[in-house]
């Protein structure tokens, strides 16, 4: 059963409620792309909890999820963001970071 679409906030409490009493799943894809990017998992942790979702959610056409993206800055102060899927109301599945920095080259 897929998550309908959230509104920004609608995804921004289901998320923190995830990392709070419901399940955080690293996808494969996300552990790699964290170690490419030299970021630690407290790193995703903080902007989890702290970053905000800017713009409207993706519709992945082959899975039939919304997926989101969030952006804030690590505990060091770089900017990243990390793209996430609700595969229920209890479980947030992490797809991919990213430093934002590489991005405005």
């Amino acid at each position: 059963m897929v998550v309908e679409c959230r509104t920004l906030q609608e995804a921004t409490d289901l998320l923190h409620h995830c990392l709070e009493n419901g399940e955080v799943v690293w996808g494969t894809h996300f552990r790699n792309a964290l170690a490419d990017e030299g970021l630690m998992i407290g790193d995703a942790q903080a902007v989890l909890r702290t970053g905000v979702i800017y713009s409207a959610p993706e519709h992945d056409i082959r899975t039939g999820e919304w997926k989101y993206k969030i952006v804030g800055k690590e505990p060091e102060g770089r900017e990243i963001a990390i793209v996430f899927s609700f595969k229920t109301i209890e479980r947030v599945f992490l797809i991919t970071v990213f430093g934002l920095e590489s991005m405005k080259k």
